[in-house]
């Protein structure tokens, strides 16, 4: 397999940020609902990951695992009946690690002639990997846009301050990553 370029570096075997793209859609139903008779969030994340997933596999040629959920933000609450649409996109790439962009949007049951209401927005930091699990070195995105620009100049403040953050935890506990507690419960 050939090494990619680092983003920054001309390379011909980029790809542009529409080739990735993925949408998928599904109509949301009462297995999805938690306690107060709307979709659960966790149902809307993973759906949001399996969207982000398929994109980054699709960037990268291969099997992209989630290595982190940056940011996920709920906005309005999805219902029983609901058919949601999720849009994902690559914001930015490194060697082996890439972030996509995904939203949601809903189309409501029980106003058919109304616009889609946006839902949920999140950011996912996905890993190409090789057979054996390791990280491997992905393409490049090429932003074609003024927008695919300024998602990617946020990508890297989102990747910046997820560095800095860990950084300063890992500093905090002497260098060492040592184990995650709550309370007297080991996570």
């Amino acid at each position: 397999m050939d090494e990619y370029a680092h983003p920054g570096q001309p390379d011909k075997s980029g790809k542009p940020s529409s080739y990735a793209r993925v949408s998928l859609s599904r109509i949301m139903t009462v297995v999805d609902v938690n306690l107060y008779g709307t979709v659960h969030g966790g149902v809307i994340m993973r759906f949001m990951d399996e969207v982000a997933g398929a994109c980054a596999a699709r960037h990268s040629s291969g099997t992209a695992v989630t290595a982190a959920i940056d940011e996920i933000t709920f906005l309005e609450p999805v219902r029983v009946g609901d058919l949601v649409h999720v849009y994902a996109e690559v914001n930015w790439t490194g060697r082996s690690s890439m972030e996509v962009g995904a939203r949601m949007l809903a189309e409501r049951w029980d106003r058919a002639d109304t616009e889609p209401v946006e839902v949920a927005t999140a950011y996912l930091v996905m890993v190409g990997i090789d057979a054996h699990g390791r990280p491997r070195p992905i393409r490049p995105v090429l932003p074609e846009t003024d927008a695919d620009q300024r998602r990617w100049r946020e990508a890297e403040i989102r990747r910046a301050h997820r560095l800095s953050r860990r950084d300063a935890i890992q500093a905090h506990r002497g260098g060492e990553r040592g184990e995650v507690t709550y309370g007297d419960v080991p996570a």
